[in-house]
Formats: structure tokens, sequence, C-alpha cells
């Protein structure tokens, strides 16, 4: 595989890989949308690939590959396919010149294929190339196997034409030979422009004034040639140009940019009986008229190309193959990054307004309505312990590129879990059920109660633990729920693990302590995930290292005190 093609493999795995990126991390869809944009954008590039690797499907008839300009080339180049191309090209397959290239196509009706194994190799010559047909009367013989030729050309030039998506420029270039003493002369013919002569390749001159000649001799055999030239564009006007534009449903009609007509004295290959010969019998009524054909001693030069013809045909761009991959890799990478960017930014926005609609519908909540209430603060705790993590460990992709706005909800995320403080004892009330009492929190501090990193208790601590133990056993028949708590200090896991064992350790104190039942008794772990303070300050994170126990009622609270006060008596 070249080079240019390993690029192009490149370019599609360069482009593939961030637009898959972009469907599965930052799309606001579903999972099932975006792993359908994901598909997608696989198979594009599957499909690109395939079509990169597909070769054509005839090698290059017209010459080695080798022989090509190199990629760089940007002059314009020029297909020649026709009649007595050996006598144009000689040995060689490609004649470059200071003005463009031609290119040797040794069998017309092969130009298609000829044409695509040359872009398979020079994509980049798209945009500079043309077709010059050569269609020498004096060499044609059979009439109706020209015509078939030349809708064989027309039919190719179409498709060429629907491959490159542009309309490919078509030259004709006729030769005729005589027996006059000339030099070798063009006549150019485009449309909307005056006949050119050309007496040399490089300088051209009007028909009326190439025929006024000083010498005499020389203005009649120059009145000769022009009255050739004349019959000579009459037949192309009759048998050549009405194929290429004949009104046909299947093929669209070609008009060529230029025609040119060219006398030389001599050439090879002459028919006897050519098409020429005939059309000048049928025009003049004579079987033969001094200067139709070169006498056999005449010379035979080797007629030339029109390099003029290179100054009306298109040139390259001058973008070579790397360059335009480049560009078009930049250009997919530059739509991809807004995509994502403009993603990123919507799922930001998306964020800014669920948490602030949720402190809004905490706020809405009267603290006397515990639970609506504490369904609230469970929520900020969760957006709460969900930015930590962020913080900890950094934020996701989709809400990244420089646009994260987590920062600016910590603040009022915090003040407002700030607020909330359940009441300390249970609001008394006539009723003896105990769903009427609101759950009693102790806070101690854990760093007055463990070493740093440690689940042990300090010797010194038995004061403050009785304290609360005196709480505790005050409510009979209540549930009590020993929770553990740390700052975002450290690794998450091994904080919810640490501030679970702490609440052990403490729950198994109160029970070597005390003749309260086990089942009395919950224990959970929370690790840094509910904090009461903002972590970013050493005294917010003091604030979160904490162990709570939370007296709450039961069902049955009211059934084991009573019974607890029978045995007592």
């Amino acid at each position: 595989m070249s080079a240019m093609w390993r690029r192009r493999l490149w370019l599609w795995a360069g482009i593939g890989i961030p637009a898959g990126i972009l469907c599965q991390v930052f799309l606001p869809f579903s999972p099932t949308v975006r792993w359908l944009a994901f598909l997608l954008v696989v198979m594009a590039c599957v499909i690109g690939t395939w079509r990169t690797r597909r070769k054509p499907d005839t090698e290059f008839t017209g010459g080695l590959p080798g022989e090509l300009p190199g990629e760089s080339y940007r002059l314009p180049v020029v297909l020649v396919c026709g009649d007595d191309l050996e006598s144009l090209f000689g040995n060689s397959t490609v004649l470059q010149t200071a003005a463009g290239c031609w290119l040797r196509i040794a069998d017309s009706r092969s130009l298609h294929q000829s044409t695509r194994q040359i872009l398979w190799q020079r994509p980049e010559w798209a945009n500079q190339l043309a077709i010059m047909l050569v269609a020498n009367p004096q060499q044609q013989g059979d009439e109706r196997a020209l015509s078939a030729r030349l809708h064989e050309l027309r039919w190719q030039w179409v498709q060429l034409s629907r491959d490159i998506r542009r309309a490919l420029p078509l030259v004709i270039y006729s030769i005729v030979a005589t027996s006059l003493a000339i030099l070798p002369v063009w006549l150019s013919r485009r449309e909307a422009h005056p006949l050119t002569l050309w007496p040399t390749v490089t300088m051209p001159e009007t028909l009326a004034n190439w025929q006024r000649a000083e010498v005499n001799s020389a203005q009649a055999g120059r009145f000769k040639q022009t009255i050739l030239l004349s019959a000579h564009n009459d037949w192309l006007n009759a048998r050549v140009l009405p194929v290429f534009q004949d009104r046909n449903n299947d093929v669209a009609c070609v008009s060529p940019q230029q025609v040119i007509l060219s006398q030389v004295n001599g050439m090879k290959n002459i028919e006897p009986a050519s098409l020429w010969y005939r059309w000048l019998v049928a025009r003049t009524a004579l079987t033969q008229v001094s200067g139709w054909h070169p006498g056999p001693d005449a010379e035979n030069p080797h007629p030339l190309l029109p390099d003029f013809i290179f100054s009306d045909l298109p040139s390259g761009s001058g973008e070579s193959s790397r360059r335009r991959m480049l560009r078009q890799t930049v250009t997919a990478s530059t739509l991809i990054a807004m995509m994502a960017l403009g993603c990123s930014a919507w799922h930001n926005q998306h964020l800014l307004r669920r948490v602030a609609f949720d402190i809004r519908q905490y706020e809405s909540v009267e603290m006397r309505s515990y639970g609506p209430k504490a369904k609230a603060v469970e929520i900020l705790h969760q957006h709460a312990a969900q930015l930590d993590d962020w913080l900890r460990h950094g934020n996701p992709l989709r809400l990244g590129l420089g646009l994260y706005q987590g920062e600016r909800l910590r603040l009022p995320l915090f003040m407002a879990l700030k607020t909330y403080a359940p009441p300390l004892t249970p609001s008394p009330s006539p009723s003896p059920s105990p769903g009427k009492y609101t759950p009693e929190t102790v806070r101690l501090d854990a760093l007055s109660l463990f070493d740093t990193g440690k689940h042990q208790l300090k010797p010194n601590s038995t004061k403050m633990l009785l304290n609360a133990l005196i709480g505790v056993k005050a409510k009979p028949g209540w549930l009590i729920v020993v929770s553990g708590h740390t700052d975002i200090t450290g690794d998450a896991r091994a904080n919810q693990i640490l501030s679970l064992k702490r609440a052990e350790a403490l729950r198994d104190w109160m029970l070597s302590t005390s003749d309260l039942s086990p089942t009395r008794f919950a224990v959970q772990g929370y690790g840094a995930t509910r904090p009461i303070a903002m972590n970013d300050t050493p005294e917010g994170r003091a604030a979160n290292r904490r162990v709570e126990i939370s007296l709450v009622p039961q069902a049955n609270a009211w059934q084991a005190t009573a019974s607890q006060h029978v045995s007592n008596d």
C-alpha cells in the first residue's frame, strides 16, 4: 500500500476515534441513541476505508505508472487518444513541456479505465485533466467505424465527467498532409472567439494577416492552404462534431472546448481511398488536385502537439494530497471539538438547573415537616457526595473541556445543608404514640474518640461516652442508630470502611458497659458522603469527622417501657 493511502487510512482513524468518543461520552441522549450514533460512525469509517483500499478494475494501459509526473505536478494534463499517436509521441508515453503534460492513451476504448488508474495514483489531478481526440481524415477509410469510435468516446467522456464531478475539457485535433511546400500551421477554433492561426506553437496570428505574405509566391501558397483548411473544417463539421452534439436521451451532448486543424508536408499510413479523399472528390467532382496528397518523395516530419492549448486548460489547485488530508482532518476535528464543547456546556447547564431546583425544593419545605424535609436533605446529601467525589477524583469528561460548573454549586449546597438542624429532643405530645417523636441526634468528635486513621477508642474517651450513654438509656425501647462519618481526605472506600468500624467500636463499648439489647442498635458507615460543612477548610473537615448517635422511636417502644417497669416492680 502506498504512503498516500496509508495517510488516508490514518485520516479515517483520526476522524472516527474522536467521533466515537463524542457519541459515547458527550451526546446528551439516551444510551440507546448514543450506541446507534456510534455504530453509524463505525460504519462510515469502514466504508470509507474500503473505498480507500479499493483499486480500479484494470491497469493503466498507456504506460508504466512510474513515468507519470510527481504528486506535486500542477500544470494541465491532457489525455491524448485517436489516430497516429506514434508520430506524435514516438516511443514515449508521457511528454512534458514547460506549459503542461501529454499522456498517451493507446486504445481510446480504454480511456475510462485508464483515467481511473491515473486518478488512483494521482487523485489530486482530478481538476487538471483534459481529453484530446486526434481524428485524421486521411487515416480513416470506414465512416461507420469512425462514427462508432466517436460514439464510444462520447459515452466515456460522460462517464469520466460523472466520476470526476466536473465536465472535462475536450479538444479535437485533426491533421491532414499536403504536397504544398509549407511549414506546419495550426488553425484554432473556439466558441465565442475568432479563428486563430498559429504559424508556430508560441506565436498566434489572425488568418487574414497570415494570408498577406510579402512574397507573391508565398501568398499564393498560403491562399491554397486556406482553401484546404476550409475544406478540412467543413469535413469536421459534417463528420465529427455532429456525433458529439446530436441530442440523445441516454448520453449528454458534448461541446468541444477547442477544434484545432493542422497541415503538414507528410504523414504515415495514409489510406488511398480515405475519407478525406472521398470528401474532396464529392465536393469538387475531381479525382486529383495539386496539394491533396504529398508526393512519394515528400518529407515525413513528425507532427507537433499543439502546446498553445495549455493556456486555456485548468491547472491544479496547488494543494497536495497530504495538505488536503491535513485540512480535512483539521476541519473534521474542529467540528467534533465544537460539538463536544456544545454538549459539555449543555451537561453543565443541566447540572446547575438540577441542583438549583433541589435546593429551592428543600427551602420550600418547612422544618416542621420532618418527612419531606428529610427526603429533600437526602437528595442534597447525594449532590454533595457526588461533588466531593468529583473534587477528589476529577470531574467526568462530559462535564469537562474547561466548562465544569460544579465548584459554583458547592457553596450554596453546603449553606443549604448547614441550615438543617433536627431538634435534639422530641417535641412533647399528649399522645403516647412513638410516631409523634422526632429522633434525637448526639454528635461526637471522631478525633476525640479515635486516633487518626484508627478505629480503637482512646482510653480518655470514657467520660464523653458515659454522657452519651446516659442519654441513650433515658429512652428505653428506642432504636439506637450509630453512624460514622469522615472528611474527603484519602480514599473514599477506605473512609467508608473506617467510618463503619468506628461506629461498630462505639456500639460494642455501649453493649459492654450497659444492659442494652443488641437488637436495639443499628450501625452505619457513610464515609464522606454526608458532610455537614465544606471540606475546603480545616474547620470544615474537622466538623465532618464525627460519630452520631440517633434515637429513633420504634412501634413497640412504649410496650417495652411498660414491661420494663412491671419487671422492676
